[in-house]
């Protein structure tokens, strides 16, 4: 699934996501209980947004038990690599070189995280 700018997640949407990446699919319930440590939103807020984004196909539902389960409609990597390609467009003209710049001069790396860079673009630069 390609997100376009109807259905690019919000930012609450991109939270909600996070946690069906990271835990696989989930009730409503345990999505509520993962954010709520972050931020104060309410049961019936999480359920109304997770409904939007099944709506929205961001999420789907397994509606065969009592409590629905809702999962992410595409992996992490597709969906942060979608919603990358929008940042780079509406924030950086398009430009990948500036967001890397941005994104490199902004924050101390460790020597590790350097390296993986490094061996990233020297891959780029062997094909």
């Amino acid at each position: 699934m390609t997100w376009n700018k109807k259905t690019i997640p919000t930012n609450k949407e991109l939270t909600i996501l996070g946690v069906l990446w990271d835990q696989g699919p989930c009730t409503v319930r345990q999505v509520h209980s993962a954010i709520d440590k972050n931020s104060k939103t309410g049961y019936t807020t999480t359920l109304k947004l997770m409904q939007l984004m099944l709506e929205k196909g961001l999420v789907s539902r397994d509606a065969s038990n009592r409590s629905h389960v809702y999962s992410a409609a595409v992996p992490a990597e597709h969906g942060q690599t979608q919603v990358l390609d929008d940042l780079v467009d509406r924030l950086f003209s398009g430009s990948a070189e500036k967001l890397m710049m941005r994104a490199l001069s902004g924050r101390k790396m460790s020597d590790e995280e350097l390296a993986n860079i490094k061996k990233v673009i020297s891959q780029m630069e062997g094909k």
